[in-house]
Formats: C-alpha cells, sequence, structure tokens
C-alpha cells in the first residue's frame, strides 16, 4: 500500500498519497468542526453558496467552464456527521496532465480553482451575493423536506433525534428548515470568516504526483497561515449515553409499508480494540445478504420488505432498519430481538465467521482502491484520537474470534425502538 505523506502548513494538514494506479488526480478538503444547533444549517447551506460564485468565476456556469476546460474535471461538495463533529467536504477530480499529449498545468489550475472556491467567494462588503444565498436557501429547504417523502430517511431521522435527544449527534447533518429563515448573505459570510478561522482543515491529494510539487502548489494557493492555532479537538467518537430503560417511539402517517427502526447503543467506538469484532458482529447480525436479520426476519419469515442493521462507528450506535406490514410490529420485533440474542449466545458457526470475514474484507479492499475510498478510510484517524493504520486492518479482521463477537455482542444495549405505523392498519385492529 502506498504510503501517505503528512505535512502541516499553515494551519492545514497536508496529506498526500502518492500512486502510480490512476490516470486522475483527486483533491479532498475537509472542514471539521463541532456538530452543534447553532451552526448546523450555516454549514450545511455553506458549500453550496461557495460553488456558486467566486471573486474568479461569478457564476455556477463560469466554474463549470472552467472545469470544462480542465478536460471535463468534477467539482462537488458533501456534508457529514462522523461522531459529533460536521464535516463539510470539498472534492475535485481531475485528469493527470501526465498522461495528455498536451501539457497544461492541469494539476495547478485545478487547484488554483479550487482555491477560489474555498478562499476567494463571490461577496461585496463583506456579504455573499443575496440571490446566490436566496436560491441555495430555497433549493435546501426542497433538500430537507425531501427526507419526509423518503420514509426510510424520515424513520433513520425520527430514531436519532429520539435516541440521542440531548445529544449532539441527534442534530441532522441538514441543519434545521426553521434555522434557514434566519439566514442571510451577511451573516452567513461571517460564519464563513469564522469557519475557516476555527475548523481543523485536512487537504488530501491522491495521484501520480511528486510530493514536493504538490506541497509548493498548495502553500502557494491555500496561505491558511491566518488561522488559530488548532487547540485541540474532542474526539468524533463521543461517550455514549448511561443506560436507561428502552424506550417506545410509535409515529402514524399514511403509508403502505411501516417503518420498523431499533438503536442500540454498542459501547464502542473507532480505534478502540473491539472495533473489528463490532464491525464482524454486524457482518453476522445484519450487515450482510448472509446475515441473521436478512435470512430469518426477511426471507425465512418473510416479514420484512427489507432488513439490515449498520454501525455508527464513531457514536457508538448499531442501527436496526426493516420495512413491514404495520399489522406484523410485534412478530417482527420479536424475531429481531431473538437475531440478537442468538448473537449474543454465540449461535453462529466458524463458517459464518469465516464468510464475513472475506466479504468484510472484500468490501475494504474495494473501497481502498478507489481515491474517494483510500482518502474517507484514512480520514477516520484523522478525526479520531485512537489511529489504525489502514495496513493493519486486514491481519486485524483475521485475528478477530467467534469469542471476541460473542464478547462485544454482551456490550450492546437495546436504547430505543421506533415505529412509522401506518394509519390504515388502525382500522384493523
Amino acid at each position: 500500500m502506498e504510503q501517505m505523506k503528512n505535512f502541516r502548513l499553515g494551519a492545514a494538514d497536508v496529506h498526500i498519497i502518492p500512486t502510480a494506479t490512476f490516470k486522475t488526480n483527486t483533491f479532498i478538503i475537509q472542514m471539521n468542526a463541532p456538530l452543534i444547533k447553532e451552526t448546523a444549517s450555516k454549514r450545511a447551506l455553506l458549500p453550496n453558496v461557495l460553488q456558486n460564485g467566486t471573486a474568479d468565476y461569478t457564476n455556477r456556469q463560469q466554474i463549470r467552464s472552467a472545469l470544462d476546460e480542465l478536460y471535463g474535471a468534477s467539482l462537488t461538495t458533501d456534508v457529514t456527521k462522523k461522531g459529533e463533529r460536521h464535516i463539510i467536504s470539498f472534492r475535485m477530480d481531475i485528469a493527470n496532465e501526465k498522461f495528455l499529449k498536451d501539457q497544461t498545468p492541469l494539476m495547478e489550475r485545478g487547484l488554483k480553482l479550487l482555491s477560489s472556491v474555498l478562499l476567494n467567494p463571490k461577496q461585496s462588503n463583506n456579504k455573499f451575493d443575496p440571490k446566490i444565498v436566496a436560491e441555495e436557501k430555497r433549493s435546501h429547504k426542497q433538500k430537507i423536506a425531501s427526507i419526509y417523502d423518503d420514509k426510510m430517511r424520515f424513520a433513520n431521522k425520527r430514531l436519532t433525534e429520539e435516541m440521542c435527544k440531548e445529544e449532539p449527534f441527534g442534530i441532522h447533518v441538514f441543519g434545521q428548515e426553521d434555522d434557514l429563515d434566519n439566514l442571510n448573505e451577511a451573516n452567513l459570510y461571517e460564519y464563513y470568516k469564522q469557519a475557516l478561522q476555527e475548523d481543523q482543515l485536512d487537504i488530501y491529494v491522491m495521484g501520480d504526483v511528486d510530493v514536493n510539487h504538490v506541497k509548493d502548489l498548495i502553500s502557494t494557493y491555500f496561505p491558511l497561515n491566518q488561522a488559530k492555532e488548532n487547540s485541540g479537538q474532542p474526539p468524533a467518537g463521543s461517550t455514549p449515553a448511561l443506560k436507561k430503560k428502552a424506550r417506545e417511539v410509535v409515529d402514524e402517517q399514511s403509508v403502505q409499508q411501516g417503518k420498523l427502526h431499533i438503536g442500540y447503543r454498542t459501547n464502542v467506538v473507532y480505534g478502540e480494540d473491539d472495533y473489528f469484532a463490532l464491525q464482524l458482529f454486524n457482518g453476522l447480525f445484519g450487515g450482510f445478504s448472509h446475515s441473521k436479520l436478512f435470512i430469518n426476519v426477511r426471507e425465512k419469515a418473510s416479514l420484512a420488505y427489507y432488513a439490515a442493521s449498520r454501525v455508527e462507528s464513531f457514536k457508538g450506535l448499531l442501527i436496526v432498519m426493516s420495512g413491514i406490514q404495520s399489522a406484523n410490529y410485534e412478530k417482527a420485533t420479536d424475531i429481531i430481538f431473538k437475531q440478537m440474542e442468538e448473537m449474543k449466545e454465540g449461535k453462529f458457526t466458524e463458517d459464518d465467521l469465516q464468510q464475513t470475514k472475506a466479504v468484510y474484507k472484500n468490501q475494504i479492499l474495494e473501497t481502498m482502491d478507489v481515491p474517494r475510498g483510500r482518502i474517507e478510510l484514512e480520514y477516520h484517524n484523522q478525526v479520531s484520537p485512537n489511529k489504525i493504520p489502514l495496513e493493519e486492518w486486514i491481519d486485524r479482521i483475521d485475528k478477530v474470534t467467534k469469542e471476541d463477537i460473542v464478547k462485544v455482542a454482551g456490550k450492546i444495549q437495546l436504547d430505543t425502538i421506533y415505529f412509522l405505523k401506518g394509519r390504515e392498519a388502525l382500522s384493523n385492529e
């Protein structure tokens, strides 16, 4: 595996992964800050405003034209959460000039454009362009509203809100629609300046590149020295809430398919000794197509349209998701709980474990084979106090035993059962 080179340049941590595997270069900028209600909507809106106009490229069309001139480079933004950290991402994929007859300095021009988007936005008198802000607020409200229409996403949102009511993790990554009404071109620009000063910035470059050349270009185009020295960040993984009695929350809507989503506390976060045992537990329980939930709830009992589980690695949560007929709520809940009990009792075979290891390792290797995936895995170590070098992952997966999985299962505690029930089901009861 190619070794990553790390530097501190001004206020940013720079990570360069030289590799001859790809004919493109990938640049990713991550801006990391605490997930809090007061800034969630601002942070979710900000990257969309920034990619709509800069001082050099005054509208989206000009930015698109500039990308087309760079052999069809792409620029995307995103906002995610890792535990109780709120992450804004900018990503550019661009052809590597080494493989073109035309020796245009694409990498330099790409970094210059990316710098313009991040550091030189379209503004006047310390205010963003009011038309861009108004348009993006409208668009963002639609994005938040669309969660209601996608009932699986809606059920996940409601489960998280109920489960983590008193914790930052309960805040949605897009923020709140009501908070957008208070945002304008002046206070959003003020927050943008604050974020540049206070966020932890990480810049990743992956491709067939010369490390020193990249370092020089980033020093030139990302002069971030003005930012405050990072005073140490709370980790992305957070201390799980104290054990409390499991809660049941039921919402009713006119839906044909009920959504039964169940939240557990795993008491394990990324980087801890039990991390890989937990990942394999999840693969056996509900993460893969050979898992207990898939086979027993969906296939054998035919109780669910879908039944799966996933781990929130930086928060220490296990989320079970299933789509069921509302009348089957009790049966589905019982059979899901039974699968959890069987995992705690070690009722799975060595063959099951080996199959799960093979699928999980394959998944990791596929992720590492894609620049975006490799950078994402490396970034895990940047936001966590507990680091696991990527070259150790496969070996550590191989070493997990059945006893390790039973032990990690014993730490898992039921927290919240959320059920989105179809109204029409009420008349049948």
